[in-house]
């Protein structure tokens, strides 16, 4: 098993030092897949990554800041083409002048486009933002509804954001197939399938809908922090000797530490309040040095 990259303490708040690994010393191969690999193989070894992602990240959790279900939405919808440290550096401001779905219904457009800017396409999703919060006011009674056939009828809620709401606010387990997700999957050669609902799919059959949320979290905080798009810590990667795609990133294992990114390079994570048992620090909030 491939040493486990440093994370930073939850008492010191200091990144613990990663032992040091001798160039010399054998890396892990990929494992060989067979062709022909039976389901019944494909589904031991995926729920083994995910019993291994377990163990690296019992702390996983749903990245953006929020205290109820519309937080959430709202945070969800304004996550599209940008980062989760993003919104929640932008939450804030918004959430304070148009804290229920009322309040947000009735917000002056150019307003909310100029509070929600940091985030991207902000006229866009001020038009979401502005229809979605109407519609839980008219047909919701202000609340966000639990489920998913009512989620995705609200302008701005796809299945992927449904997904996430019923998962982190309902407690109703759900699989969120976002880009990391994606690429993580396919690596792992879980499925070659490109659709987000198709890929969805296929990984409800492997899984008991008891591990969705969480095989969620851990696979996209896997996907953010080691296992990257363009170059994956493949040499400071826990799961190394899991994964049928080693090798396509940095394999040299001080070269690969020094890509890790958030808590496990010893680097601010992307909440500005993060649960308790997070062992990283808190982002910054927006404008702040």
């Amino acid at each position: 098993m491939a040493r486990r990259p440093a994370v930073t303490s939850s008492k010191t708040g200091t990144a613990a030092k990663a032992p040091k690994t001798s160039k010399a010393s054998k890396t892990p191969k990929a494992p060989k897949i067979p062709k022909g690999e039976s389901h019944l193989a494909l589904v031991r070894r995926a729920r083994r990554i995910n019993r291994e992602l377990a163990e690296v990240y019992p702390y996983a959790h749903p990245e953006l800041d929020f205290r109820n279900p519309f937080e959430l939405l709202v945070a969800t919808v304004l996550s599209a083409q940008t980062t989760d440290l993003r919104v929640n550096q932008t939450t804030p401001a918004l959430f304070a002048a148009y804290p229920t779905p009322e309040d947000m219904a009735a917000a002056d457009p150019e307003k909310m486009e100029e509070l929600i800017r940091p985030t991207g396409f902000f006229r866009a999703k001020t038009k979401s933002l502005l229809g979605l919060s109407a519609a839980l006011r008219d047909d919701f009674g202000g609340e966000v509804p639990g489920r998913l056939e009512d989620l995705v009828k609200l302008p701005g809620v796809g299945r992927k954001t449904a997904n996430v709401v019923l998962g982190n606010a309902f407690g109703v387990p759900g699989i969120t197939v976002d880009t990391h997700f994606g690429r993580l999957v396919r690596r792992w050669k879980w499925t070659d399938e490109e659709d987000p609902v198709k890929v969805e799919a296929v990984i409800a059959d492997i899984f008991p809908k008891s591990e969705w949320t969480m095989l969620s979290h851990r696979v996209i905080f896997h996907g953010r922090r080691i296992c990257h798009a363009r170059k994956p810590a493949c040499g400071a990667c826990p799961i190394a000797p899991l994964c049928p795609s080693y090798g396509e990133g940095e394999t040299d294992p001080e070269r690969a530490r020094k890509l890790l990114k958030y808590e496990m390079g010893g680097y601010p994570g992307q909440r500005l309040s993060p649960p308790p048992d997070f062992p990283g620090k808190p982002a910054p909030a927006l404008g702040a040095v």
